[in-house]
């Protein structure tokens, strides 16, 4: 079936937030779910579908709903992954979490635009029905089976709300029948078409999978800088211990920093004297390399970090 991407990709009516770093936690747990919202994570996700067995469903759901209804002062984007969208449980979570303390759905399983603007209708039906801004609400699409892969753009630009896709490499496994590892090149693959399709679909940088080894931060670390340099902006977690490793991997190093900043300072030197390239140092720098290391300081200076990091 041939992807139905829109073009121009639908207009966003603001910048997506900085996403390093999506905690979960099981919304039936109430203190785990309290520990992620309180983390250091970007965003803490309680999660109604997977950590829930199909009996706990009505109260995790209850769970979830009085937590962000107490949400207040800062914290971590706060965000609900609801069951499939093609099954019983989607809109039952929908009507117990939308409020003002909800920043934005996770749909799981994510194969079609459909399911995306199915969720985005319902939302905003229930957005004029309880007084919150249209489209205050994000959508966060998973992708997680090969059907979804073939489609990630489609799904990426299915709707304003969406700001990014996440990769969730377990059930992908499950439904192509890889293996996962280190630098699998079936996930490798993966990655990389993901990326490809937020750009074509005009959205953020995907956020990676979930390393599902607690006690292994090296791996972690490993996994993250590999997503880093595949294009994603952030990691999924599952343990709060895991989030310094996250952040740290996607933050910009002092050196790249300082790299950065001596490239941007010296090509302004040469265009002033009227070169289209110049050579900093031992670089040969044209306008897609300054273009890069301008992101890399405007990342810094989102994080507050202009110094770079240790």
């Amino acid at each position: 079936m041939p992807l139905e991407v829109r073009y121009p990709p639908p207009q966003r009516g603001s910048p997506p937030p900085l996403l390093r770093s999506l905690l979960f936690a099981p919304a039936i747990h109430e203190r785990h779910s309290r520990k992620a919202l309180a983390s250091a994570a970007d965003a803490a996700i309680l999660d109604l579908e997977d950590a829930v067995a199909e009996g706990d469903k009505p109260a995790a759901r209850s769970r979830a709903a009085a937590l962000l209804a107490e949400r207040a002062g800062p914290g971590p984007l706060a965000l609900v992954r609801i069951n499939g969208v093609l099954g019983p449980h989607a809109y039952p979570d929908l009507l117990a979490v939308v409020g003002p303390g909800l920043d934005m759905v996770v749909v799981p399983k994510a194969q079609s635009a459909e399911e995306v603007r199915t969720v985005a209708w319902v939302l905003d039906q229930l957005e004029g029905e309880r007084g919150l801004a249209p489209g205050r609400i994000a959508i966060l699409p998973i992708v997680e089976t090969a059907r979804g892969l073939a489609r990630a753009a489609d799904i990426a630009a299915a709707s304003p709300r969406v700001w990014t896709v996440n990769f969730g490499v377990g059930d992908y496994a499950l439904d192509t029948g890889l293996t996962p590892g280190p630098c699998h090149p079936g996930i490798a693959f993966a990655r990389a078409q993901l990326v490809i399709a937020c750009r074509v679909a005009g959205v953020d940088a995907p956020i990676d999978t979930a390393h599902l080894a607690l006690d292994d931060p090296e791996g972690l670390e490993i996994e993250a800088r590999e997503a880093r340099r595949m294009g994603f902006q952030g990691k999924a977690c599952i343990h709060p211990e895991q989030v310094g490793v996250v952040h740290r991997v996607f933050a910009p190093t002092a050196d790249e920093v300082a790299w950065s900043r001596r490239i941007v300072e010296g090509f302004a030197a040469a265009r002033a004297a009227g070169a289209g390239a110049a050579r900093v140092g031992a670089d040969f720098v044209d306008q897609p390399i300054v273009e890069r290391a301008e992101r890399t300081l405007a990342l810094a200076r989102r994080l507050g970090r202009e110094e770079g990091a240790s």
